[in-house]
């Protein structure tokens, strides 16, 4: 029986690949078979050694993700070098903290541009293409135990990624008959640089643990596993789902 996780000849899209999160789930696609572009602004150098490592082919776009109106020039450029597009995973997140009280417009809008109009627009711009080129595709977004819940001092963050997750499902309900998946993860907490601050913060860091029955911080990596599940045969009937990935934080 043929490997419904293989995803030799397949094209995937990465966004913020360059480190943490992004960057395992790109090397995970790459080991799974697909091809890979990364998308960001800063260089990702270790991922594309790491990808073609793999036997795959890399190819990185510098594009900054808070400018939504980028998307379509994107994906044209990922289709340039790729020659064709079946997987988008919008990864690219940034984080800003401040007491609600304070919070600033500008913390709000650079966030949410990265973290849910970027988001929008490149499954659009992604979908366009797939749709045209007839071959369907999976589109993954990175939600957050933040979709699920408030959190605290994160305002434009809980925002954003509770929008994800509302995105998800309505692009899962427009687009599920075109033969288009479109789900998401929610990863836990993850050691990577947007949770530094938390991780360095003695009694928050030992709140968090208290309650993961896992007992540690997620490593990048073991988020790969659940891209390369939904970017494969093996999810073709998965629509608008949410995966949390998270130690089994929301169990507790």
């Amino acid at each position: 029986m043929a490997n419904p996780f293989d995803l030799h000849g397949r094209k995937a899209v990465v966004t913020g690949a360059n480190t943490g999160i992004g960057q395992a789930i790109a090397i995970a696609l790459a080991e799974a078979g697909a091809d890979i572009v990364a998308v960001g602004r800063t260089k990702p150098d270790e991922t594309g050694a790491a990808v073609r490592a793999a036997g795959r082919q890399f190819h990185a776009i510098d594009a900054d993700l808070g400018d939504a109106s980028r998307a379509g020039a994107i994906v044209q450029e990922a289709l340039k070098h790729a020659g064709a597009l079946d997987i988008l995973v919008n990864n690219a997140g940034i984080i800003r903290r401040a007491d609600a009280l304070e919070f600033t417009e500008a913390d709000w809008d650079a966030v949410m541009n990265v973290n849910l109009k970027s988001v929008f627009f490149l499954a659009q711009a992604a979908a366009r293409e797939m749709l045209r080129a007839g071959r369907g595709g999976k589109i993954i977004n990175i939600a957050s135990m933040l979709s699920f819940q408030g959190g605290i001092r994160v305002a434009s963050y809980t925002a954003s990624k509770s929008g994800v997750a509302g995105l998800t499902r309505l692009l899962a309900n427009e687009w599920a008959s075109k033969g288009i998946n479109v789900n998401a993860i929610a990863p836990g907490y993850v050691a990577t640089n947007n949770t530094t601050a938390l991780r360095n913060d003695e009694t928050r860091s030992r709140e968090i643990l208290a309650r993961i029955p896992a007992g540690r911080w997620a490593k990048a990596e073991e988020i790969g596993g659940a891209a390369v599940f939904l970017a494969s045969r093996a999810a073709d009937y998965v629509h608008g789902a949410l995966i949390p990935v998270d130690g089994g934080w929301l169990a507790r």
